[in-house]
């Protein structure tokens, strides 16, 4: 009865009850098929986007609606709109983020974040080469409970990608910098393969601002040097061939055998997140990680409650380095996922937060 009454505002959700189905999602944001309904045949967490190329898309015309038994959902120039296929096949959403992401400046760069939800804040660190929207199962299914706040990294989705030579502790100096930013003293990290990385730079600087840590498909140790020279490859790749030839060398790195294999549409919106990375921040990145110190000694000085997740088909950061971790760090607990590679948090979503659900609780 309430719906009859409701208005959109950032990140609010409608559920429909029905399949609508179409196969040009994106004429919203044409301006086309004013006050019909919009939906999507695809069942996974992130069904779809209002996108061409998976790129988010901007609405830049008047006003345009999605209408739903008497609601019209209206958006505007300055919104962006996300649909998502969420649980079953019956069951789906519209999802309105009114003005886009928020912004600050660190350091001369400027940087994009969501924030969303209230409570005990969670900061999410992506993995590389990818961006924010990575989190976005874990943002949805937690925001309604904790506040949750995810960055793009510079280099990385709508922050700045300058091209120079940073390190991570940079990066964990851009973490700080946001929570300065957001007012917050103490946060829960979640960090993914090189968010990870970063978050190990935070502790080693910001220790004391920790509430939590997960550490997920990440190492401690430096690179080898076999991993050094493949990371110069990789960077002469992204240089010379562009994006396009990074994402066909990562795909087979970042998502498990059983994903490659059964979740064609997860593989397409990888592709998609690494294609649209600006050159200049893969190339820092893998400056970046071939010079990151060896984080092995400083694992015992980690107090924090920390969990350490690793997907059962991730060959990029094997089980025995996550095992190496939760047996150097004093309050650590180890979990592992099934059927997820690198990108366990796509993988097996569900999985995935029911574990850091777990964890945050714990903390109380």
């Amino acid at each position: 009865d309430r719906l009859s009454q409701w208005t959109p505002r950032p990140y609010d959700l409608v559920l429909t009850d029905e399949i609508i189905e179409t196969s040009r999602p994106q004429a919203l944001c044409q301006g086309h098929h004013r006050g019909k309904r919009y939906g999507l045949r695809r069942r996974e967490e992130i069904a779809c986007r209002i996108v061409s190329g998976h790129h988010r898309s901007r609405v830049e015309g008047p006003l345009h609606s999605i209408r739903r038994d008497g609601i019209t959902a209206n958006s505007g120039p300055g919104s962006i709109l996300l649909i998502l296929g969420l649980g079953n096949a019956t069951t789906h959403a519209a999802l309105f983020s009114q003005g886009g992401p928020m912004f600050f400046q660190t350091q001369g760069i400027r940087l994009a974040y969501d924030d969303k939800g209230a409570g005990l804040p969670i900061v999410f660190l992506h993995a590389f080469p990818l961006n924010r929207s990575m989190w976005t199962p874990q943002i949805y299914a937690l925001s309604s409970q904790w506040r949750t706040i995810a960055l793009d990294l510079r280099g990385h989705g709508e922050s700045d990608a300058p091209l120079w030579s940073f390190s991570l502790d940079q990066y964990a100096d851009d973490v700080a910098a946001l929570l300065d930013h957001l007012n917050i003293s103490q946060a829960v990290l979640v960090g993914l393969s090189m968010g990870g990385y970063v978050s190990l730079a935070f502790s080693r600087t910001y220790g004391n601002r920790l509430l939590g840590l997960v550490l997920a498909d990440t190492r401690a140790q430096a690179d080898s040097p076999d991993g050094r020279t493949g990371r110069f490859h990789l960077a002469q790749t992204a240089y010379t061939q562009g994006t396009e030839a990074v994402a066909n060398t990562m795909l087979p790195k970042l998502l498990g055998a059983t994903s490659l294999k059964s979740k064609p549409e997860l593989v397409n919106r990888i592709r998609g997140t690494i294609q649209q990375n600006p050159v200049s921040g893969i190339v820092v990145d893998l400056m970046a990680m071939a010079a990151r110190p060896d984080s092995v000694a400083h694992l015992p000085a980690i107090l924090c409650s920390t969990l350490v997740v690793i997907g059962d088909e991730d060959h990029t950061t094997p089980l025995v380095d996550a095992q190496l971790m939760a047996s150097h760090i004093p309050h650590a607990r180890l979990a592992i996922i099934p059927a997820a590679g690198h990108l366990s948090n796509c993988e097996q979503p569900e999985l995935f937060n029911d574990l850091l659900r777990g964890f945050v609780e714990g903390l109380r």
